[in-house]
C-alpha cells in the first residue's frame, strides 16, 4: 500500500499553462524567432501599403513583375539593419517605450536605405509612395506585434498565477506516482511544468497530465531539455539516498535553483506533503541510507519510564525529546536553561503529543543540590545528558572556565545525581572534538568522558555511556545557516580553509543512533557513530551556491584562515584507542585507556570546583595535566 498522501484533485494543465509551455520552449530560440517574424510582418506591411496607395482593385494587377524580388530585397534590408541594431535580441515580454524608439530608429534607416537602393536600380515602376509610407506602416506593424505578445504573456500570467507574479516553470526530475501527484499540486500554485525525466525505458514516450517525458535524468543537463525553466524539481522520494543525491548533484550543474519533494521518510512521518516543494537542505546530499533501529529495543528502554534530558531546548536535546516521545515514555522531564528554548519544545511537544505528561523545569547542570531534588522527585530511569556549550572559538579564551564548568563539572553533577536517584541508564552526548583535542570545548568533553568512566568504576547500579559524533547539520551555530544567510545576501561567503574537512550527520540521523546507543550500552562504554565519510567544508559551500542558482563567480568564496583551537580535520577515535563492533552496524565501541584513577577525578574535580578561576592560559595548562592529549593549536 502505498504511503505517499493522495491530492484531493488530480488537476490537468490549463490552455494556459499550455501556452506558457509553448513559448517557453520557443524561447531560447528568441533571435531567430524575432527575425522570422519581422520579417513576416515588414511583407505584410509592404502589402499593406500596396493596398492603401492602389485599391482593392489595382493593388495587385498594378505591381510591375519584379514586385517579389524587391519584397524580398527589402525585407532583406530590413532583416540586417535590426540584427546590426540587435533588435532581435529585446525581449517583446517587457517591450516598452526603449524598444519603440530602437524600431523607430532602425525602421528609419533601413526604409531610406531600400529607396536609394530601388531609385539607384531605376526600377521606376515601384510607386514611389510605398517606398515612403512603408517604413512607417512597418514600425506600426512591429510595435503592434510586440505589444500584442506583451498583453498576452501577462493575461496568461494572470490566469496561472492569480496575480502579476512571474511565472515559474519547472523540469521535474522523476515519473513515478510522486511525479503526477506532484503536477497537481504545482499546477493549482502556478506553475508551468515543461516536461519530466526518468530513467525508465516505459516511460519515455509518455505524458503525465499534458507534461512530456523528454529523456532520461541525465538528460537534464541538455539546454534543450531545461529550455525556458525557471527551476528543477526532483521528485524520488522512494528512491535511495544516493540516487537522490545523483539527481540534485546533475540538477545542480544546471545553473538553475533546485527544489525537491519530501523524503519518503517525512511522508510517512505525516511531517510534509508531496505537492509542497521545498529547497535542498544540506542533508539530502549527505547520500546515506536511513538509520534502521533495533525498534523493539528501543521501545522496550523507553516505554513507559520516565525519562530525563538535559538540555531538553538544544538542538540534540529537542529532537530527543520529540523522538522518544513516540516511543511513549511515561513521563517526560525537560531539563533546561533557557527560558525560552524551554518553552518552543514545550510547545512543540504539547501540540504534537497533547497526552504526554510533561515536566518542565527551569535548571542548571552545574547546581549540584537542584539535580539531586529534581532526581529525588522525579525519579528518572533513563537520562539522556545533551546539555553542553559546544561552539568552540567561543568557548577558547574568555569563556574557558565556562566550557569546563557546564561541560565536565555539569556532566559529573548530572552523572552523580542518576546515580544517587538509582536511574537504570544515564547517556551523554560527548563529540568528535574530544579526540586528540585542541581546543577547550573538546578537552572539555574528553574530561567529562574521563570522569563518567571513573564513574563507571564505581560499583552504581546505573549504566554510564557516552556516544560521540561529529557535526550535526542544521544545528544552532553550524555553518551551513551562516552559509544561508551569507548566500541570500550575496556574498562571499567565508570559509576558513580551502582543505578543511569536518564529519557530518543529520540531527535526526545522530539522536537515532543515540537511541540506539542506549540500548546496547554497556557502563564504561564510548560509542563511536558512523559519520560516513569527511566533507570538505569548501564543496558544502559550493553545492549551497549552486542549489541556490548561483556560480560561484556571483557569490564568491574567501577563505578567512583557521580560528583558535580549530583543526583542519577531526577524529573519532584516539591513537591509542580501540574499537570493537557493536551489535549495530552504524555504531562501533570505543576501548578507551583506563587512565582516569580516583586520585586524578579528585583533583579535577577539586580543580573545578574552585570559585576563583585563574586566567585562560593558566585553566590551559592545568587542563592539560588531566587531559594529557590536550594540545592547544
Amino acid at each position: 500500500m502505498s504511503l505517499l498522501p493522495t491530492p484531493k484533485r488530480m488537476t490537468s494543465p490549463s490552455t494556459w499553462h499550455r501556452l506558457d509551455r509553448f513559448l517557453a520552449r520557443i524561447r531560447p530560440h528568441r533571435q531567430a524567432t524575432s527575425l522570422v517574424i519581422d520579417g513576416v510582418v515588414i511583407a505584410a506591411c509592404w502589402n499593406f501599403t500596396y493596398l492603401f496607395r492602389l485599391g482593392f482593385e489595382r493593388w495587385w494587377s498594378a505591381r510591375p513583375s519584379y514586385d517579389l524580388w524587391v519584397m524580398a530585397g527589402v525585407i532583406a534590408v530590413y532583416l540586417v539593419t535590426f540584427t546590426v541594431a540587435q533588435i532581435p535580441r529585446g525581449m517583446w515580454r517587457f517591450s516598452g517605450f526603449g524598444e519603440v524608439k530602437r524600431l523607430t530608429v532602425a525602421c528609419g534607416i533601413a526604409g531610406l536605405t531600400s529607396a536609394v537602393l530601388v531609385l539607384m536600380l531605376q526600377l521606376t515602376e515601384v510607386p514611389r509612395a510605398v517606398l515612403a509610407l512603408h517604413p512607417l506602416v512597418a514600425l506600426m506593424g512591429l510595435c503592434m506585434v510586440r505589444v500584442s505578445y506583451r498583453m498576452l504573456y501577462e493575461h496568461a500570467r494572470s490566469r496561472i498565477t492569480g496575480g502579476e507574479s512571474e511565472v515559474r516553470r519547472a523540469v521535474v526530475m522523476g515519473a513515478g506516482e510522486a511525479a503526477r501527484m506532484l503536477l497537481a499540486g504545482l499546477h493549482q500554485e502556478g506553475w508551468t511544468v515543461l516536461g519530466l525525466l526518468d530513467d525508465d525505458p516505459a516511460k519515455r514516450t509518455a505524458r503525465i497530465l499534458g507534461a512530456p517525458v523528454l529523456g532520461t535524468l541525465a538528460d537534464v543537463g541538455n539546454r534543450t531539455v531545461t529550455a525556458g525553466a525557471t527551476h528543477i524539481i526532483t521528485a524520488l522520494p522512494g528512491a535511495t539516498a544516493r540516487q537522490r543525491r545523483r539527481a540534485i548533484e546533475l540538477a545542480s550543474a544546471t545553473g538553475l535553483p533546485v527544489l525537491t519533494v519530501p523524503s519518503f521518510s517525512e511522508l510517512r512521518e505525516g511531517t510534509a506533503r508531496i505537492e509542497r516543494v521545498r529547497a535542498i537542505e544540506p542533508e539530502d546530499l549527505l547520500g546515506r541510507d536511513p538509520v534502521q533501529l533495533d525498534e523493539p529495543g528501543v521501545a522496550e528502554l523507553i516505554s513507559g519510564k520516565t525519562v530525563l534530558i538535559t538540555g531538553a531546548g538544544g538542538s540534540i536535546g529537542s529532537e530527543l525529546c520529540r523522538q522518544v516521545a513516540l516511543y511513549g515514555p511515561a513521563k517526560l522531564v525537560l531539563y533546561e536553561l533557557s527560558e525560552f528554548a524551554l518553552y518552543q519544545i514545550e510547545q512543540q511537544l504539547s501540540e504534537l503529543h497533547p497526552r504526554l505528561p510533561l515536566v518542565r523545569l527551569m535548571g542548571d547542570v552545574k547546581n549540584l543540590a537542584h539535580l539531586r531534588a529534581t532526581f529525588a522527585a522525579q525519579r528518572p530511569q533513563v537520562i539522556f545528558h545533551a546539555a553542553a556549550f559546544k561552539h568552540v572559538p567561543l568557548m577558547e579564551d574568555e569563556n574557558a572556565w565556562a566550557a569546563l564548568q557546564n561541560n565536565t563539572l555539569g556532566t559529573w553533577n548530572a552523572a552523580t545525581a542518576a546515580a544517587e536517584a538509582g536511574a537504570e541508564r544515564f547517556v551523554m552526548i560527548s563529540t568528535d572534538k574530544a579526540v586528540n583535542p585542541t581546543n577547550v570545548m573538546g578537552a572539555s568533553k574528553r574530561a567529562a568522558e574521563m570522569l563518567l568512566s571513573h564513574l563507571a568504576m564505581q560499583g552504581h547500579a546505573t549504566i554510564f555511556s557516552a556516544v560521540r559524533f561529529g557535526n550535526v547539520l542544521g544545528s544552532s551555530g553550524s555553518v551551513i545557516p551562516k552559509f544561508k544567510e551569507q548566500i541570500a545576501k550575496g556574498g562571499p561567503v567565508t570559509v576558513t580553509h580551502p582543505d578543511i574537512t569536518r564529519y557530518f550527520m543529520t540531527i535526526r540521523e545522530a539522536v537515532r543512533l543515540v537511541l540506539q546507543a542506549a540500548v546496547l550500552a554497556q557502563t564504561g562504554q564510548v560509542y563511536v557513530l558512523d559519520m560516513g565519510e569527511p566533507v570538505r567544508i569548501v564543496d558544502l559551500a559550493r553545492d549551497l551556491i549552486r542549489l541556490a542558482g548561483h556560480r560561484e563567480a556571483e557569490i564568491g568564496i574567501v577563505f578567512s584562515g583557521l580560528r583558535p583551537g580549530e583543526k583542519l580535520f577531526e577524529e573519532l577515535l584516539a591513537d591509542a584507542d580501540q574499537t570493537m563492533a557493536s551489535r549495530h552496524p552504524r555504531l562501533r565501541i570505543a576501548k578507551l585507556q583506563e587512565d582516569t584513577t580516583g586520585r586524578l577525578a579528585r583533583d579535577m574535580l577539586e580543580w573545578l570546583r574552585c570559585e576563583n578561576a585563574a586566567d585562560a592560559p593558566t585553566q590551559r595548562q592545568r587542563l592539560t595535566g588531566f587531559v594529557p592529549e590536550y594540545r592547544r593549536t
